[in-house]
């Protein structure tokens, strides 16, 4: 067999189909009838019904018949939850987070970057009736939010270059960052301080503090998060309280992942996604 056969001439059209069918139900869209799914695909409707039919056997996917429109199953939770359970790195993460949220009664996640976004993969959320609740496994882009800042503050200045030019900066709020230079200035303080804050820049009235998790080798793999309302995380209060548990609480996964001190000067190329592509 040639070496220089590309991978992608074994990929199989159907499964590429059904992978692309999943990942219609992404972000706030639960539900999508067979219309709508051809007509995003570009497939024919009997083709579309055919791939829902398999997905729904295994269950995969679900179908309303009071709606006639599909959404994702339960299998799809079991999977993504063994994801989380498997990830070698940060599974040792959750007792630490939890001792976070007794201490400050806010909510708090874990989360890797992946394709340029940062993706939650665990969270812990406190008990106030007000409260933010981290979406898990959903793709949020890195610019605007603290986990994902606390990660590219650590880029390589080509890879940063990469990155800004593939990524358009989308103006989520008025505090959004969306000129380039402003934000590398911005990002330059994160690496410098060791922290980044998320002042209401994706969503208003929530604010959010990270900090980067290192591995043995020192490299950033992931990030602590806490976050919760703008109106309960004062600066004041995120100066003196949640600031320093951000820091302690990646310090602490850090260690248990080997990292003994000194400065990390890259993130994980593997957890980069197209960024080395």
């Amino acid at each position: 067999m040639a070496k220089n056969v590309k991978k992608k001439n074994y990929t199989i059209r159907s499964v590429s189909n059904a992978f692309d069918l999943l990942e219609q139900f992404h972000g706030d869209v639960s539900e999508m009838g067979l219309t709508d799914l051809s007509h995003n695909l570009q497939l024919t409707k009997n083709n579309v019904f055919r791939l829902l039919a398999t997905l729904q056997s295994r269950h995969y996917v679900e179908h309303d018949s009071h709606t006639e429109k599909y959404r994702l199953g339960f299998k799809t939770v079991e999977l993504g939850q063994t994801v989380i359970r498997q990830r070698g790195r940060l599974n040792n993460s959750r007792e630490i987070i939890e001792e976070l949220v007794k201490e400050c009664n806010e909510t708090v996640c874990v989360s890797v970057m992946k394709d340029f976004c940062s993706v939650n993969l665990d969270v812990v959320e406190c008990d106030h009736p007000l409260r933010v609740i981290p979406r898990i496994g959903v793709r949020l882009p890195a610019y605007c939010t603290a986990a994902g800042k606390s990660q590219i503050a650590y880029f390589a200045d080509d890879i940063l270059k990469k990155y800004l030019s593939e990524n358009q900066l989308q103006q989520h709020t008025e505090n959004t960052i969306i000129i380039p230079e402003q934000l590398k200035r911005h990002l330059r303080e994160v690496a410098s301080q060791g922290y980044a804050i998320e002042n209401e820049e994706l969503d208003i009235g929530v604010i959010s503090v990270a900090a980067p998790i290192r591995d043995y080798m020192s490299r950033i793999i992931g990030a602590v998060t806490l976050l919760g309302p703008s109106q309960r995380l004062s600066t004041k209060l995120m100066e003196s309280t949640f600031i320093p548990l951000v820091m302690k609480g990646a310090g602490e996964i850090s260690a248990k992942l080997g990292y003994c001190g000194g400065q990390a000067e890259e993130i994980h190329p593997v957890l980069l996604g197209r960024a080395q592509g």
